[in-house]
């Protein structure tokens, strides 16, 4: 324990762990101070719906520019940045007096957390051994999924003795508290850092002479467009279960409250396993075999299918046991494709993973915007709570395909922009 508390990569990782974690705890927490503020400012469910999704359209705005802004100007100094913005314009929305103040604080949260998680991609590609890129990506989105299924705790909590506006002022001042961890902490290299030892660094990657400073933008969008679409069919799942879980248990089954809650946490408590689960076997599959197209394609495509076979049983049966393991099986085969995709930036352009991993997010921030409309669309008009995961399961499908198109063992030349070439191998072996 001693080791892991004072390696300052540790440190590292386990400060953007905590980023993860206030991020989807700020992002999901107005999901359930609408009970409040919905109340108190007359707003009908659509108003409520025009909150809920203003975060995303910056959000998927800043994924190429955040990612690009941390390459260029340093990844400490845009989460440092970002940090500030997004734990004030929680602490703003606390402080809305109607529908429209409400907009502009969650639209500056999206503009806040939209360059966070290429970033902290940016961090782990100089903060964490190759080898190891898959688990550090698992164990961060894992914590944000741990952030997901907290916030009802946290916030109904605070919301029961303070009210809704102490939710938002709670969750903010622990985002600033977060930033000014950051701050003292972190070092744009790490052997600037005063705790870093000779070990670890002899355990990073190798730091470029010099900056690459210029995007190939048309080569690397070319690049990583089929990453972006393969990220998006997985998207299209996760905001799926985000949005609709919860009520799939309330309506689907006539559940009361607590007991729906209860089997919607053990569905996103399989996602926390499979994230975490899925960064530990991509990074033994490339140990083992020292291949990326193994450890990320294959994987990827894998899980894929697994998440698609899980769901088929939601179309022939109607049973509450049933539906519950097959959606948990879902997400947690979805979720594993966590580590592997988010290790993939950094495989193809790791002098550009922030802006290589904001253009893969893109994907999922479109469909963060696409699939709970539609979701709720086909429940309105058919009035089959099941039927919105048929969806899920095309994509699943395309994304098997198209997860061999990556290419991961195939590096981005940042300086010509040309074609791929093949990554270097290791020391002692052969070319990938």
């Amino acid at each position: 324990m001693r080791r892991f508390r004072f390696r300052a990569t540790s440190t590292i990782l386990l400060l953007l762990c905590l980023m993860y974690f206030f991020t989807y705890l700020d992002r999901v927490n107005v999901s359930i101070a609408a009970v409040g503020f919905s109340k108190d400012f007359g707003l009908n469910k659509t108003e409520v719906g025009l909150v809920f999704s203003a975060f995303a359209y910056p959000y998927l705005l800043f994924q190429v520019i955040g990612g690009w802004v941390s390459d260029r100007f340093g990844a400490g100094r845009t989460l440092i940045a970002c940090g500030l913005v997004w734990g004030v314009a929680t602490v703003l929305t606390g402080m809305a007096g109607g529908l429209t103040s409400m907009l502009i604080a969650r639209v500056l949260l999206g503009f806040g957390e939209g360059a966070t998680f290429p970033s902290a991609t940016s961090v782990m590609s100089h903060w964490v051994p190759k080898e190891k890129r898959g688990f550090a990506q698992g164990i961060t989105h894992s914590a944000s999924r741990i952030g997901n299924a907290v916030a009802p705790l946290i916030v109904v909590a605070i919301m029961a003795s303070y009210g809704w506006r102490a939710s938002f002022y709670v969750v903010g001042a622990l985002s600033l508290m977060w930033v000014a961890l950051w701050a003292f902490s972190y070092t744009e290299h790490p052997k600037d850092h005063p705790r870093i030892t000779q070990q670890e660094l002899d355990s990073l990657p190798t730091p470029p002479k010099k900056r690459a400073i210029k995007v190939a933008w048309k080569h690397l969008f070319k690049r990583m467009a089929p990453v972006t679409i393969v990220y998006f069919c997985y998207g299209w799942t996760l905001w799926l279960f985000l949005s609709w879980i919860p009520q799939y248990f309330l309506h689907n089954y006539d559940l009361n409250l607590k007991k729906s809650a209860i089997f919607a946490s053990s569905v996103f408590l399989a996602g926390v396993i499979g994230d975490t689960l899925g960064g530990v076997v991509t990074d033994k599959i490339y140990k083992r075999t020292g291949s990326l197209k193994y450890a990320r394609s294959w994987m990827v495509s894998t899980c894929m299918l697994l998440a698609l076979f899980s769901l088929v049983p939601l179309l022939f049966t109607h049973h509450l046991v049933v539906s519950a393991m097959s959606l948990s099986a879902g997400f947690f085969f979805a979720e594993m494709t966590i580590g592997p995709m988010w290790a993939i930036p950094m495989d193809i352009a790791p002098q550009h993973a922030g802006t290589a991993s904001g253009m893969m997010n893109t994907g999922s921030a479109l469909a963060a915007i696409l699939s709970p409309v539609v979701g709720g669309f086909l429940i309105d008009r058919f009035g089959n709570w099941d039927l919105p995961f048929v969806g899920s399961m095309i994509l699943m499908a395309v994304g098997v395909v198209l997860a061999f198109r990556m290419q991961p063992e195939s590096k981005f030349d940042a300086s010509t922009g040309l074609p791929p070439v093949p990554l270097s191998a290791e020391p002692g072996k052969a070319p990938l």
